[in-house]
């Protein structure tokens, strides 16, 4: 039957040219998302300023918890930090007391503005070497790299350059001071960044770990090793989103395929062709059009992982010394998972037809009484069940991790559901709509439409997945970026905020008009394995104003922490009890829960005592919030030198979270959909060449035919803009429950007509043009070629 199958293929290119772009794309996506997992979980960093050192020794920079697995046996599990942990100076001591340990160069560092800082005692790590000047001997002196530009003599940031180098690193400016200057501004008294060991060590002491080779470069870019979790954990949930959503599509465009062969293979039937050879002969077409696009699509999807890769690094998403893994592996996945999906459709879109006896088989293919087989019924009732069930988690769960992966999924059940229960869809949709009152090419419209509802059915799918995942996409950040910001135009009563804010919170609060000055430093912490957003303030209530529901901020300082409702359920805290966390550079705390409440999404899950975090994070220039009603922005700009004075409206612009990295991953998804939906529709008008040819030698005119193609398309469009609609607000109605407390998502009107009005076009485009192409040839010929 292979044989046979490639001659049926060499016959009807334009039959399988659907369902090859399909695959293709299906391949290419699922690919270029296992190349960003991959990247994940093998991706390595080379050392930069480390590369001068045979060995490493750091502080631990994850936390890490023992769990039970149940059998008596326990698993040590372990998550990154989100800041830098330091290194105590009792294990520097130790190391220089290490019989095979030659020299112990030890290293600060800090953020110095766009630049980072170092004492010039670790120049020898990399190693740097001066060019011009000297080395910085005193507070207020500085020797630069040499890609800075600037010269011996000049100023940056109010201290002196006194030495250029000869190097310069090819991902970070750096800044070097003179050790005991780099110590103070680092403000960790007897710890350090990191010691460079040499010759080596074979081992690290008690309370530290090793790195040689790229480990070197895991600790040196802390914020690779994050990118490396968010890859892991993207790259899985699109691979496998893209699964899904290539599956159902794959399985539509086979399921046209075959409807629009239904003939061809009746007559096979009649000629005394066993199900077996039919289903062989389909599945065979099935495995070389698989094949053909799977080996093209993964070649593809190389080329979408490096644009993907190229611009995470330039959203400032993965850092560009992150390299993308370039492997086998997402190609001997994505080739057989898309073999695997066509062979599956083909066969299970044949199934039937295969099955039943020749005559009835050349009855369905002449009429299509639109009934639907049980199994097919009980499916969708099945995917109808399995969307309620995951509407009703989704409800629950109240943070984006969990919250994200099923949504997408919610959104997809639901498709699947009326994917499967489309036929019945679209001859309730047909009986409804007034079709038969526009004139001949309504009634044209209408009476084909009720004639073949698989045909509706066929393209409803792909056209309601585009519009139920855009907006379930585009929409679930707005829904949880408008009700953050809600809260945190609800809760901040200060009317200037200081962003980075050079000057001192105690120089602020003794400007004339000031009232209250309250620092706020942005961190995460985790509560066993668990991150929460969290900040850092001394409280003040004349600056802030959480929502709390239980307990007071009273009295809040050393020794206590406000949980948002969230955090306080998802834990089974109360006022009165104790957390213990781990602060982000790996410190541990014990804390007496104050106060619980409502604003946690625009001030985050924890509120933590300004002193005790401001030691404890990478960048201590935090933001001021300030309360000074008789003072105006500039004002309290001239009277703070050097400081940025924002409006609250303008703070509220530069904190809102960016989504781009979302939308570009996300985007795909959605992009893959529109090309379905005009794969669909283009193969749809296509096969219908006949049927056309038929109508025009009955006397309609062309132009008839294309407004009878056209009211079909739209009736397609508003059926699938009902029903994505309908699933969108479902699935965005159980998410915004979770994660807002509110059941009414957000959805901006513009955003959701574009959303509509980019559907149409792109259904009226994909209908036209192979329209216009079958009216091109004599009404005859097309009638004897079909």
């Amino acid at each position: 039957m292979i044989g046979f199958a490639l001659k049926t293929l060499r016959h009807r290119k334009g039959a399988f040219a659907g369902a090859f772009v399909a695959l293709l794309c299906a391949a290419a996506l699922v690919s270029a998302c296992l190349m960003l997992l991959e990247t994940g979980l093998r991706g390595s960093v080379a050392p930069e300023r480390y590369a001068g050192a045979p060995a490493i020794v750091a502080a631990d920079q994850f936390v890490r918890e023992s769990v039970d697995k149940g059998d008596g046996k326990t698993k040590t599990k372990a998550k990154p930090l989100t800041e830098r942990a330091w290194l105590p100076g009792s294990v520097v001591a130790a190391l220089k007391g290490t019989p095979s340990v030659s020299k112990v160069i030890t290293e600060v560092t800090f953020p110095f503005g766009e630049y980072t800082g170092h004492g010039w005692e670790s120049a020898a790590l990399t190693p740097f070497t001066i060019a011009e000047g000297r080395e910085p001997r005193e507070a207020g002196e500085i020797v630069v790299d040499a890609r800075a530009g600037l010269a011996v003599g000049a100023r940056l940031r109010g201290h002196q350059v006194v030495g250029v180098t000869a190097q310069a690193l090819p991902s970070q400016d750096t800044v070097f001071f003179s050790t005991a200057e780099a110590r103070r501004l680092a403000g960790r008294p007897g710890q350090v960044s990191a010691a460079g060991v040499f010759p080596g060590l074979a081992e690290a002491p008690e309370g530290a770990v090793l790195y040689t080779g790229d480990e070197r470069g895991r600790l040196e870019f802390l914020d690779a090793e994050q990118a490396r979790v968010k890859l892991i954990s993207m790259g899985g949930a699109l691979a496998g989103t893209s699964l899904l959503v290539a599956i159902l599509v794959v399985v539509g465009t086979f399921a046209l395929s075959i409807q629009q062969r239904q003939r061809e293979i009746a007559l096979l039937r009649a000629v005394a062709a066993t199900p077996r050879q039919v289903r062989a002969l389909v599945g065979g077409e099935a495995l070389l059009v698989g094949v053909a696009a799977g080996v093209l699509g993964s070649a593809a999807g190389l080329g979408l992982g490096l644009w993907l890769h190229s611009t995470f690094v330039a959203l400032g998403a993965t850092p560009a010394n992150l390299r993308l893994v370039v492997s086998p592996f997402p190609a001997f996945v994505a080739l057989p998972a898309t073999v695997g999906a066509a062979w599956v459709a083909a066969r299970v879109s044949a199934r039937r037809l295969a099955r039943i006896r020749p005559v009835e088989a050349l009855g369905e293919a002449a009429l299509d009484r639109g009934r639907l087989p049980w199994p097919r019924l009980a499916a969708g009732l099945a995917a109808a069940a399995g969307g309620a069930v995951l509407t009703l988690v989704l409800s629950g769960l109240s943070t984006e991790a969990a919250a994200t992966p099923v949504t997408m999924l919610t959104a997809l059940v639901w498709t699947i559901s009326l994917a499967l229960l489309g036929p019945l869809v679209a001859r309730a949709v047909v009986r409804a709509l007034p079709l038969r009152g526009t004139g001949v090419s309504g009634y044209l419209a209408a009476r084909s439409l009720r004639a073949a509802p698989k045909g509706l059915a066929a393209v409803l799918s792909p056209l309601t997945l585009m519009v139920a995942m855009t907006c379930t996409i585009l929409f679930a950040q707005t829904t949880a970026g408008h009700a953050a910001q809600e809260q945190a135009d609800a809760g901040s009563l200060a009317g200037h905020v200081l962003p980075g804010a050079a000057a001192s919170a105690s120089a602020v609060a003794r400007v004339p008009g000031v009232e209250a000055v309250t620092p706020v430093l942005r961190t995460s912490v985790r509560v066993g394995l668990t991150k929460y957003a969290a900040q850092a303030v001394a409280y003040d209530p004349r600056t802030i104003d959480l929502g709390v529901v239980s307990g007071s901020m009273k009295g809040f300082g050393a020794g206590s922490v406000a949980l948002s409702r969230t955090a306080a359920d998802g834990l089974g805290l109360a006022v009165g009890g104790q957390v213990r966390l781990t602060l982000g550079d790996g410190t541990p705390a014990t804390l007496g829960v104050a106060a619980v409440y409502t604003r946690g999404l625009g001030f985050g899950d924890l509120t933590l005592p300004y002193e005790l975090v401001a030691g404890h994070v990478d960048d201590p220039a935090g933001t001021l919030l300030v309360s000074a009603p008789t003072l105006t922005g500039d004002a309290l700009a001239a009277a703070v030198p050097g400081s940025v004075v924002l409006d609250r409206a303008q703070a509220a612009e530069v904190s809102a979270a960016n989504p781009q990295v979302t939308f570009v991953a996300l985007g795909l998804i959605i992009a893959f959909t529109a090309i379905a939906v005009v794969n669909t529709l283009a193969m749809a008008t296509s096969g219908r060449s006949k049927e056309l040819a038929v109508l025009r030698l009955a006397g309609t005119t062309p132009r008839q035919i294309l407004r009878m193609l056209r009211l079909e398309t739209l009736c397609a469009v508003l059926t699938a803009a009902v029903a994505g609609t309908a699933i969108s607000w479902v699935t965005l109605s159980a998410f915004g429950a979770g994660m807002t407390g509110s059941a009414t998502p957000y959805v901006p009107p513009v955003a959701y007509a574009l959303v509509l009005a980019a559907s149409a076009a792109l259904a009226l485009a994909a209908t036209a043009l192979p329209a216009r192409l079958a009216l091109r040839t004599r009404p005859a010929d097309a009638v004897s070629t079909a």
